[in-house]
């Protein structure tokens, strides 16, 4: 893990470099994804077999899962449940509806919202089986109306996939991953229909086919590698922050960015103690330490505001607050994807049950993007109605701009109808 301090030449160059670095954009990767875009596009289904085949090491007979639902364990059912029920209230809080006012003319104008008519969400499958995801991000969909709910996950379907997916809402489901299976729902092929909207997140394959298929298809957002960054004074606990930092770091593509930001030095000693203290009981340390090594930053500010900076300049995905002061802090974080307050909230209360999507953006997309809410599963449609009275109101507004630019027709379309 590489440590910056505030007192050094070049910390400022030298942290936004750290801070820049980002999976979403490589070339290479880049100009893969366009020839297996390119494949699906041409040859369908065939594409689709030999690219599963090639990639995931399974021949397919066919694609849409019809199996049954699996039984899984009394825990995980009762975990699903409470995970659902939190998600599922906080989406119902935060769903769009309909709504009309009059305008200064008297014109009736309003929104009127409904849930997209068909979406695709991929869940990954390979490192491990991210059962939350389903439901982070199909309980939504479910939430906004949407009739047709087509989740693609890589093959062989995990049973708890399965099950979370069915508990959740989804109404077709594809052992399809990758790519490709972006490819497929964005532009049809024979086993899977075109899809309005893709939502979930991915490996550095699947966020550059959602992006270079943006525009054949609506896109949520660019969720990539997992990414903390913690803010802590000399308040903080150095084995909590230690236990998140390890936590992010586990999920395995070694892209994960854990970062400390800290005005004590203590602080940032006995975290990096802590964390070697907590590392060896940790089952998946071969991917910790390979993203610590990686992607592992901890920072030594001179303050709070410089702190803050950073973090708006990072945009992290997660953004965990452990100060004295974190409302204050809170309210001056204007780039992070979600923000956690105090020693009580670790990042895992909003991977799994909070509540909000955990679908978040990363690499520094949480500067345009926020994260995944349920009013991108609903599609906004305007609404105008004006009477007679209210359009001979209008009118001089309306004739003036045709005039000024020269779209006469426009003015006379409104004229017409000038009792």
């Amino acid at each position: 893990m590489r440590v910056f301090r505030y007192d050094q030449k070049d910390f400022v160059v030298a942290v936004a470099q750290a801070s820049a670095a980002s999976s979403l954009f490589d070339a290479a990767i880049d100009e893969r994804v366009r020839a297996i875009i390119a494949d699906v596009r041409a040859r369908g289904d065939t594409a689709l077999v030999e690219l599963t085949e090639r990639f995931d090491k399974v021949r397919p007979t066919q694609f849409r899962v019809t199996d049954p639902t699996p039984d899984v364990s009394a825990d995980l059912k009762r975990a699903i449940a409470v995970a659902h029920k939190n998600v599922a209230d906080f989406a119902k809080k935060s769903r769009r509806r309909n709504w009309a006012m009059k305008n200064a003319q008297g014109a009736s104008v309003g929104e009127k919202f409904e849930g997209f008519a068909r979406v695709g969400i991929y869940i990954p499958g390979g490192k491990a089986p991210l059962v939350s995801t389903v439901l982070m991000t199909v309980t939504l969909a479910k939430v906004a109306g949407c009739k047709e709910i087509v989740v693609c996950t890589p093959p062989p379907i995990n049973p708890q996939i399965l099950y979370a997916c069915r508990k959740a809402g989804a109404t077709e489901i594809y052992q399809l991953g990758g790519a490709q299976a972006i490819a497929a729902l964005a532009l049809g092929t024979g086993a899977v229909k075109q899809v309005q909207k893709i939502f979930g997140p991915g490996n550095a394959y699947v966020v550059a086919a959602k992006r270079l298929l943006f525009g054949n298809v609506a896109i949520d957002l660019l969720p990539g590698p997992s990414e903390v960054l913690i803010v802590a004074d000399d308040s903080a606990n150095p084995s909590f922050i230690a236990a998140d930092m390890l936590a992010q770091a586990e999920h395995g593509s070694g892209d994960e960015r854990v970062w400390l930001v800290t005005t004590s030095e203590q602080i940032l000693l006995e975290t990096q103690a802590e964390i070697d203290r907590q590392l060896p009981a940790c089952a998946r340390r071969e991917f910790i330490e390979k993203a610590l090594d990686h992607a592992g930053v901890a920072v030594l500010v001179k303050d709070l505001k410089q702190a803050v900076a950073i973090a708006n300049d990072f945009a992290p995905e997660h953004c965990e607050l452990m100060t004295k002061n974190n409302p204050t802090l809170a309210i001056q974080i204007k780039t992070a994807g979600a923000i956690f307050l105090g020693n009580y909230s670790p990042t895992v209360t909003g991977d799994y049950v909070a509540g909000p999507s955990h679908t978040l953006p990363t690499g520094g997309a949480g500067k345009a993007f926020a994260g995944l809410t349920v009013d991108q599963f609903q599609r906004r449609t305007s609404v105008v109605e004006y009477s007679a009275k209210a359009l001979a109101r209008t009118l001089p507004a309306i004739e003036t701009f045709g005039a000024v630019e020269g779209l006469d027709a426009h003015a006379k379309s409104a004229r017409i109808r000038r009792p």
